[in-house]
């Protein structure tokens, strides 16, 4: 253990925590943390405020914790645990470091089954590996939309100094191909600014991509729904339930989002348009560690707790009366489940930047005018399964 008072590594001395934190010795550890054993002297918030920018202009990320730290006993050897209170200091790496295997492997993975789900929408038979080409404007158009959307959350990351993974593509065999991509902040948000831009950016940049894929499926060639399909007994009818902002741009456009004719039907890409515009939505619902979550802890503060409350009662609400109305049973299934994702999800809280000051005003006009491009984005039945 290392008792140097006037130097820790790489890390501030003990000296420049006071008055916030006593020190009373200091372990440097092989993977490069660093922990300050001592008493604080005020409550855990004032205290990480006061230490945690010392602790970041020094490379680490910091936490308050109650650390057991075995020693053996003089007499008989054995290791005794002794609790004690610490500040935990962790390197902070914000870049990536060598390949991320992980990342391009689920990539890879995620490109696969987008493509064989490109195939079932292009009513193309797979008989070999090269068959999957035939699904590239779909996979293109959903993949393209999604890294977008991540990459805008990974840009805002890397601009406010917050430690950030590349996006993991979630691969999924289904009619959609993928379950979409998460990126994984560790650091601690630096303030509601920051948490307002990184939440905010992927929705945005997500809509962006969305919109112009939209709009070049709304101008490529309808796709005949081929005779062998029409007549087989298994097939099943999916019927899309188109939001406002898709129905505005096809009127926009002057193209067709449906055909009298039921052996034709819209292009694809629009589909991948569509997932995106639906994954809007949903990482619009305002609850925990979605990104409307983030944004609206950062306009409403701890009263974006109660917002959450009320989000899984209209979820479960929306889901009853689909059902009983007998609108749609498969959208009843679908609102009731992400009612259940917002249940946990507002029990799981919201992030927490370190200073919690307000927004400015072009901040929350911008927050406004997000929620209000998500609701554009919703419709009450997604999808209908028709016949299964």
């Amino acid at each position: 253990m290392d008792t140097d008072q006037s130097v820790a590594g790489d890390g501030p001395s003990p000296e420049s925590l006071l008055p916030a934190f006593r020190t009373t010795d200091v372990e440097r550890r092989d993977d490069g943390s660093i922990v300050y054993y001592g008493r604080p002297q005020m409550d855990s918030d004032s205290l990480e405020r006061h230490v945690w920018p010392q602790f970041r202009d020094h490379g680490y990320e910091v936490r308050f914790d109650v650390v057991v730290d075995s020693t053996p006993d003089p007499i008989t050897g054995v290791e005794v645990g002794q609790r004690r209170q610490a500040l935990v200091a962790e390197p902070r790496r914000v870049g990536v470091d060598g390949v991320p295997w992980t990342n391009v492997v689920m990539f890879v993975a995620t490109v696969l089954t987008t493509l064989y789900a490109g195939t079932i929408w292009y009513y193309q038979p797979v008989g070999g590996p090269l068959d999957l080409l035939a699904g590239w404007p779909f996979a293109a158009a959903v993949l393209g939309v999604l890294a977008v959307h991540e990459l805008g959350h990974y840009a805002l990351s890397r601009y406010h100094d917050v430690q950030a993974s590349l996006p993991y593509f979630i691969p999924v065999p289904t009619f959609i191909g993928t379950f979409g991509a998460v990126i994984s902040m560790k650091g601690r948000i630096p303030d509601r600014e920051a948490l307002f831009d990184i939440g905010v950016s992927g929705p945005l940049a997500g809509l962006v991509a969305a919109v112009a894929v939209a709009v070049v499926g709304l101008h490529l060639d309808p796709v005949e729904v081929p005779q062998r399909v029409l007549e087989a007994e298994e097939a099943v009818e999916i019927e899309l339930g188109y939001p406002p902002l898709l129905e505005f741009l096809a009127w926009a456009t002057g193209q067709q989002l449906t055909y009298e004719d039921p052996t034709v039907v819209a292009n694809p890409v629009i589909f991948g348009a569509w997932v995106g515009l639906f994954v809007t939505f949903l990482n619009l619902i305002p609850v925990g560690q979605l990104d409307g979550g983030h944004v609206v802890r950062s306009m409403f503060g701890e009263r974006a707790e109660s917002v959450a409350a009320v989000v899984p009662v209209g979820l479960f609400g929306l889901a009853a009366y689909l059902f009983i109305s007998g609108t749609s049973s498969n959208a009843s299934v679908l609102w009731a489940f992400w009612g259940l994702i917002a249940l946990v999800l507002s029990y799981v809280g919201h992030a927490e930047p370190v200073f919690d000051e307000p927004l400015g005003t072009p901040r929350m006009a911008v927050g406004a005018i997000t929620f209000v491009l998500g609701v554009l984005c919703f419709t009450p039945v997604p999808i209908e399964l028709v016949g299964a």
